[in-house]
């Protein structure tokens, strides 16, 4: 072989080792190993793809981990489900955002018992999962968290005359005890708060 044909065969080695380990650097010429795409400035952003909710959720197959800027969410917007099931979430917070009341549900308290538990998380995502009714055009279910360990629980009121609180964990399971029959005017107020 040839001078030039070794230095060729090696030239070929070095750019295929090259390109299996691409990355790409905008305004640097070493982009940091961890990183796919490095983009340096201190004076320019990342413009992501925008649309609106329609649009976005229009998306045939999104891959998990996609995201966009909805336009009337007003948020960085990532499916955190999968292509066949997306569920979209807003990433970015405000303070509209942060807490939200638990949906409605029924508790038995038509017996005095003890121990009783009930999970706030998986309540709150079968009801988000399975609306009854959704409006025309709209997705068939409600972006949720897709873990219990994505919110904070409170319990911020309820009759202590029906119910005694006995704990709550950090995945939502509510541990409460029946005191009394209840009557019309037994409640609790349950509010997540997003981590």
């Amino acid at each position: 072989m040839t001078m030039k044909t070794n230095f060729l065969i090696i030239f070929c080695v070095l750019l295929s080792f090259e390109i299996s380990h691409a990355q790409v650097g905008i305004n640097t010429s070493s982009p940091h190993s961890s990183a796919a795409l490095d983009i340096e400035s201190i004076t320019q952003g990342l413009l992501i793809p925008r649309m609106t909710t329609a649009q976005k959720t229009a998306i045939a197959n999104p891959a998990s981990g996609l995201m966009v800027y909805d336009t009337n969410l007003k948020c960085v917007s990532q499916n955190a489900g999968t292509p066949t099931s997306p569920a979209w979430i807003c990433l970015s917070k405000d303070t509209k955002s942060e807490s939200f009341y638990m949906p409605s549900i029924s508790i038995d308290a038509s017996t005095v018992v003890t121990a009783k538990t009930l999970d706030l998380y998986a309540e709150y995502k079968k009801q988000f999962n399975t609306p009854k009714t959704v409006s025309t055009g709209a997705p068939a279910m409600i972006p949720y968290f897709t873990a219990a360990t994505d919110l904070y629980y409170y319990i911020t009121n309820y009759d202590n005359t029906v119910l005694k609180i006995n704990s709550l964990n950090a995945s939502g399971v509510l541990n409460y005890d029946i005191l009394k029959e209840a009557d019309y005017a037994t409640f609790m107020n349950v509010v997540f708060v997003i981590k």
